[in-house]
């Protein structure tokens, strides 16, 4: 518990002062997350990471979690990504004579996607107006369901969620959880109210503690399914990326998609 904890410090302060520096320091950081989550992501599904198809989907979540990229170039619309992507990865299927199958094609596809729109989202938050305010309300609103869903459950958690999946959560921990992440965005509003409106904020709590706690269960669900505990080890005592960014990879697209972050 004290590595998961000193770990957890450093590696929380060292991305908010990204988060607060912006521009390619933040986005940097999420690209290199997004390609290490995909690495994960390949690993677990038992993929060779040199394998043409594979490096097809390297490349499109290397696109995707830039929202802009450098050097003035053009960047494609996800449209075009997505089109691309499919195409290399049908056409390996012909050139591999079905070696490689539309189920590889289908999981890498789905991985692409998963990993790379969930961090690009978290860019485009950073780049709204006033800045560091809004990806940092969505990240207290995640952390804060994660803690108050821990606690509570601890506390007072007895009706398992799903036991099948995720053994120790509780419904009341949920509950404690969504009700916090809630309280969060409400003081946001409050302290901020020319940005930050109360029905917006509860609409992001509610957001954020929902649809958090289910891309923690969907990663559970996934890892259980590949007899792993973890996606990876590059955090002692934390896991992978992925086991790290589960609930941030569904939040982040679910408010911008539902309009509750300003275009």
């Amino acid at each position: 518990m004290g590595q998961r904890i000193v770990t957890g410090v450093i590696a929380g302060a060292g991305f908010l002062a990204l988060l607060w520096l912006g521009g390619w320091y933040y986005t940097g950081v999420l690209v290199l997350l997004a390609l290490i989550g995909f690495r994960e992501y390949v690993k677990l599904n038992g993929q060779k990471a040199l394998r043409g198809d594979v490096l097809a989907g390297f490349a499109a979540v290397l696109i995707l979690a830039m929202p802009e990229l450098p050097f003035g170039w053009h960047t494609p619309t996800v449209e075009v990504v997505a089109w691309f992507l499919m195409f290399a990865l049908l056409a390996s299927t012909v050139f591999s004579k079905n070696k490689l199958t539309l189920e590889h094609a289908s999981l890498l596809f789905l991985g692409a996607f998963y990993i790379g729109l969930g961090f690009r989202y978290m860019a485009v938050a950073r780049d709204l107006p006033h800045g560091v305010f809004w990806p940092l309300l969505v990240f207290f609103c995640i952390w804060a369901s994660d803690a108050g869903a821990y606690f509570v459950g601890r506390a007072v958690g007895k009706t398992k969620l799903w036991p099948a999946i995720s053994p120790n959560k509780t419904i009341e921990g949920a509950v404690g959880g969504l009700l916090i992440a809630m309280l969060v965005a409400v003081v946001f509003a409050v302290v901020w109210p020319d940005w930050l409106g109360f029905g917006r904020a509860v609409g992001i709590g509610l957001a954020a503690a929902v649809a958090g706690q289910l891309g923690d269960l969907i990663q559970s669900a996934y890892k259980r399914f590949r007899g792993v505990k973890d996606s990876g080890n590059l955090l002692p005592g934390h896991g992978g990326v992925l086991d790290r960014t589960d609930s941030w990879l569904i939040v982040f697209p679910l408010v911008h998609l539902l309009g509750l972050l300003p275009n």
